[in-house]
């Protein structure tokens, strides 16, 4: 088992590429915690899940909620091996002159910001040699109408985990890594706000941009995720993993 004896903390764990890289660590021996604003769902995947998982409702633009979530961690499992932060808050695209302050400030508090503190107050509880896997997206590589905010954020957070790898390395043997996920089919696209029809014509604009011409699945990012945080990944360092079908490398 890659993870046996690992303890793995996963934001947005209750559902998508959170709720299967959930999966895909315990298949493989780790204590899971999970968090999410969701109670009812964070209960019902703790349940499906089993032993040695704990979910704890947790808002990562809350810094006293993100204290919360990590004091809980240590208190059941006394230790943080991998830390994933996965959690995103409602993404929405806008164009630019219809981007108000309040909404700038709640995407850039719940991609960057909160991704940023929640490596912060992991930091005290991280075990040295730990891993960081944060993650990004492909769009934060090109240019999409409506996403000026949200890419760059992902950006952002793409940048950091080379940060986070000159900060930490040297000393504590800690390294960050960023997943970058294309489009992937998740409950993601239900929260645009949008008909049923225009969803559904959303992802399929989504495939002509994709090589392969279909949507990514989440155990597909889970998959990247487990290398991550295992030792077989131990020469991989402030990298970027793009899992998007070969979207923007190439066209056919």
């Amino acid at each position: 088992m890659k993870l046996k004896n690992k303890v793995a903390v996963i934001t947005g764990g209750s559902s998508g590429i959170g709720l299967a890289t959930a999966k895909e660590f315990r298949a493989e021996g780790a204590s899971v915690v999970i968090c999410g604003r969701d109670r009812a769902k964070l209960d019902e995947v703790q349940n499906n899940l089993g032993d040695d998982v704990l979910a704890v409702q947790a808002d990562i633009s809350n810094l006293s909620q993100l204290d919360s979530l990590f004091e809980a961690t240590v208190k059941q499992f006394g230790k943080i091996d991998v830390l994933v932060s996965n959690a995103a808050g409602d993404v929405k695209f806008l164009p630019m002159d219809q981007i108000d302050e309040a909404l700038f400030d709640s995407l850039t508090d719940n991609i960057f910001k909160g991704t940023f503190f929640t490596i912060q107050k992991a930091l005290p509880h991280l075990n040295d040699g730990a891993s960081i896997i944060v993650l990004s997206a492909t769009g934060q590589s090109m240019g999409f109408p409506g996403s000026t905010v949200a890419a760059a954020n992902k950006a952002a957070i793409r940048s950091l985990a080379r940060g986070v790898s000159a900060d930490l390395l040297p000393s504590r043997g800690i390294r960050a890594n960023c997943i970058s996920p294309g489009p992937i089919e998740t409950p993601l696209f239900n929260k645009l706000g949008l008909p049923e029809d225009q969803v559904a014509g959303v992802k399929e604009s989504f495939k002509q941009l994709i090589p392969l011409k279909r949507l990514g699945t989440a155990n597909e990012v889970a998959k990247i995720a487990l290398f991550l945080a295992s030792s077989d990944s131990s020469f991989v360092i402030g990298e970027e993993i793009k899992v998007g079908g070969g979207e923007g490398n190439f066209r056919i």
